[in-house]
C-alpha cells in the first residue's frame, strides 16, 4: 500500500517562526556562527513580517527595536531585538511572523564515498579532453547546444540577467563587456551595505565571478589550432548583467541579505528590464516552503515576471536533499550532470554525486532538470579567495576549475536568456515549460530512464532546442501564487512512497518514474530527446493543501521532518548545518 505525505493537523506557526536561523553559503559548506549564552538582554538578528513593511518598523522601534532592512518585498523589516523585544512582538497583531536571522562560517566538505570511478587528472594538469583547449575553449556551450546558437546571433542580446551572488571581478573585459567590446554591466548592488556605490559590489570571494562568467563570458572560443571558431566561452556571451552582492569574502550570507537584494532586484526590474535571476546557493529547508521568507522573497519575483533559477543543492545523492530556495515548487531548480572528463563522448556522463535531489518535503518532483556542473572551467582572479585556497585548481591568472550546482545553475540561466531574446514576450511559466519538455533525457540501453526523474528532472538542458523546438507546455499547473503568498492556499505535490522505501508518483506506482532513492550508474547511457516530456509531465501538477486533508498517518517520508515537533527550533540556533559544500570534482 502506498502512503501518503504526512502534515501535521497541528501546525503551530507561532513556535516555527520563533527561532527559524537560517543562513546560507554559496558553494562551500557553512555552520552556525553561535552568539554564545542566551539571554533576554542580548541583542539578535531578526526578519520581523506583518501587514505592511512600514507598520511593522514603527511597531519595533515602539519596543525599543532597531530597524536595519528594509524588506518590503514581503512586507517585513531586518531589526535588531532582545529576545524579550522578540517575544513581545510576536503577541502584537499587525505581526504575522518573526524569524531569527544569523551569521554563518565556511569550511571545506569531504568526497563523496560513493562516487563513480572516474580518471581524474593530477593536481595543477588540464583534466583529459581539455588539453588542447585548456583555457580556450569552456565545453559546456557545446554540451548544450549553445555554441550554434552563437553562431547565428542567439547569444541573449537584449537580455538582462541579475546574479545574487559575492560579487563580480568588475575589471574583466569578458564580464564588463560583451563579445563586441560594448558595456554591459548595467547596475551594481550590495546588498549587505544597502549601496550602489562603484567599487562596493566587487567580489573578494570568486564564487560569484566564476558563476557569472559561466552564465555569460564574452571571451571568444578558439579551436585546436588557436582560430575563432565563432561561439564564446559563456552560455550566453551577450547578455546585459546586473550584480548583487549578498556574500561576503568568506562566502558567508545571511537571509536578511540575500531578501533585501531580491527586494532591489524587483525593485529595479523596469529599470534595468531584468528578465532573469540567478540563485547559486541553497540552504537546508528548516520548514515548509511557504512559511520560509527565502522562498516568499524568490516567489514575489516569480511573481513580478522574473524567471528565477536556482541550484538544487550539492548535498546528494541522497533523496530528499533539495535545498531552500530550489524547493520552491514556482522556480526553475537545477541539478548537475558531468561529461565524466570526456567532453566529446557522452555516453559516460552521469548525474554528479553531489547534486541534490528531490523529492522535496511538500512532494514535488526537483530538480526540473540538470546541466554542465562538474569541473567547470571559469573566470577567476588569483588573489580571490577561493583561489588562494584550492590553488591546485588555478591556470594562470584568470582560469579556475569548481564542480556544483551552482554553475548548473549558470547554465540554466544563461539558456533562459538565449529563449528570451527569441521570445521576450514569454512568461517564466512559459520559459520553465519549454527548458522542461526540450531537454535530452538520460536513458539506459533499454530505453529506460538511466536516472531517476528525481535525480534527472526531465533531463539535460538542451538550448538549441528550447530555441527551435519550443513546445506550448506552461510549467505550474494547479499552482496558484497569488493565493499561496497571500496564505490562503498552499500546495503539494505527487510524489509519494510506498511500504519499502521507494519513491513513485500518485496514480503511476510501478512505472518507469520509481526510484528506491539509491544512487547507481553502470556506464552505459545515452542522452535521447525521444521522450515526450510536454504530455508526461504528470508531477508538473499540484494539489491543494489544507489542514482538513486525511493524510496517511501511518508514516511519512523515511527522513522527512515533522516541522511541528521533530526539530527544536531553540536549539536549532546553536547547532551546525550544511549547506552547497565545496565537492571534489566529477
Amino acid at each position: 500500500m502506498a502512503h501518503r505525505l504526512q502534515f501535521s493537523r497541528t501546525w503551530n506557526r507561532a513556535r516555527t517562526a520563533t527561532a527559524l536561523a537560517l543562513a546560507i553559503v554559496l558553494g562551500t559548506s557553512l555552520a552556525w556562527d553561535p552568539w554564545g549564552t542566551d539571554g533576554a538582554e542580548r541583542e539578535h538578528a531578526f526578519i520581523v513580517q506583518g501587514t505592511h513593511s512600514a507598520v511593522v518598523a514603527d511597531v519595533v522601534r515602539r519596543e525599543g527595536g532597531r530597524v536595519t532592512h528594509d524588506l518590503s518585498v514581503i512586507d517585513a523589516v531586518g531589526a535588531v531585538l532582545t529576545l524579550e523585544q522578540a517575544d513581545t512582538l510576536r503577541g502584537k497583531g499587525v505581526v504575522k511572523r518573526v524569524w531569527e536571522d544569523r551569521p554563518a562560517t565556511t569550511s571545506t566538505a569531504a568526497a563523496r564515498p560513493n562516487a563513480p570511478v572516474i580518471s581524474k587528472p593530477a593536481p595543477g594538469e588540464p583534466p583529459k579532453g581539455y588539453e588542447d583547449a585548456y583555457g580556450l575553449d569552456t565545453h559546456y556551450p557545446t554540451i548544450v547546444g549553445a555554441d550554434e546558437l552563437h553562431w547565428q546571433g542567439v547569444d541573449g542580446t537584449g537580455v538582462t540577467v541579475a546574479v545574487i551572488d559575492s560579487g563580480l571581478w568588475q575589471q574583466s573585459k569578458w564580464l564588463k563587456g560583451n563579445r563586441f567590446g560594448q558595456p554591459r554591466l548595467i547596475a551594481r548592488y550590495n546588498a549587505m551595505r544597502d549601496t550602489t556605490a562603484k567599487g562596493k559590489a566587487n567580489d573578494r570571494n570568486g564564487h560569484g565571478t566564476h558563476v557569472t562568467s559561466i552564465l555569460a563570458s564574452s571571451r571568444w572560443s578558439l579551436d585546436d589550432d588557436g582560430l575563432l571558431t565563432g561561439s564564446a566561452n559563456g552560455v550566453a556571451p551577450d547578455v546585459n548583467l546586473v550584480s548583487v552582492k549578498a556574500f561576503n569574502h568568506n562566502g558567508r550570507g545571511r537571509y536578511i541579505d540575500v531578501i533585501r537584494g531580491i527586494g532591489w532586484v524587483i525593485d529595479h526590474k523596469e529599470v534595468y528590464d531584468i528578465r532573469v535571476l540567478n540563485l547559486s546557493f541553497s540552504a537546508t529547508p528548516r520548514s515548509y516552503y511557504w512559511d520560509d521568507p527565502l522562498a516568499l522573497a524568490v516567489m514575489r519575483a516569480w511573481e513580478a515576471g522574473i524567471v528565477v533559477v536556482a541550484a538544487a543543492g550539492n548535498s546528494g545523492p541522497d533523496p530528499m536533499t533539495i535545498g531552500v530556495p530550489g524547493n520552491v515548487p514556482y522556480v526553475i531548480t537545477v541539478g548537475a550532470m558531468t561529461d565524466n572528463y570526456t567532453p566529446a563522448d557522452p555516453s559516460d556522463d552521469h548525474i554528479a554525486t553531489f547534486s541534490a535531489t528531490g523529492p522535496t518535503y511538500e512532494a514535488f518532483v526537483k530538480p526540473e532538470l540538470v546541466a554542465p556542473g562538474g569541473h567547470m572551467l571559469g573566470l577567476m582572479k588569483r588573489r580571490h579567495r577561493l583561489a588562494r585556497k584550492y590553488e591546485e585548481n588555478h591556470h594562470d591568472e584568470n582560469f579556475f576549475f569548481m564542480s556544483g550546482t551552482s554553475q548548473a545553475t549558470a547554465v540554466v540561466s544563461a539558456v533562459a536568456a538565449l529563449v528570451l531574446q527569441v521570445d521576450p514576450q514569454l512568461s517564466p511559466d512559459q520559459v520553465k515549460g519549454i527548458l522542461m519538455s526540450t531537454t535530452d533525457t538520460a536513458l539506459d540501453d533499454q530505453g529506460y530512464l538511466a536516472f531517476s526523474i528525481f535525480q534527472q528532472g526531465t533531463g539535460r538542458v538542451n538550448a538549441y532546442r528550447a530555441v527551435y523546438e519550443p513546445t506550448d507546455y506552461v510549467a505550474n499547473e494547479g499552482l496558484d501564487i497569488r493565493k499561496d503568498l497571500d496564505g490562503e492556499q498552499h500546495f503539494v505535490g505527487p510524489a509519494r512512497q510506498d511500504d519499502a522505501g521507494n519513491f513513485h508518483l500518485i496514480a503511476q506506482n510501478g512505472s518507469q518514474f520509481g526510484w528506491d532513492g539509491h544512487y547507481a550508474w553502470d556506464n552505459a547511457m545515452a542522452w535521447d530527446n525521444a521522450m515526450a516530456w510536454d504530455n508526461a509531465m504528470a508531477w508538473d501538477n499540484a494539489m491543494a493543501w489544507d489542514n482538513a486533508m486525511a493524510w496517511d498517518n501511518a508514516m511519512a517520508w523515511d527522513n522527512a521532518m515533522a516541522w511541528d515537533n521533530a526539530m527544536a527550533w531553540d536549539a536549532l540556533a546553536k547547532s551546525s548545518i550544511s549547506t552547497n559544500v565545496w565537492v571534489p570534482h566529477e
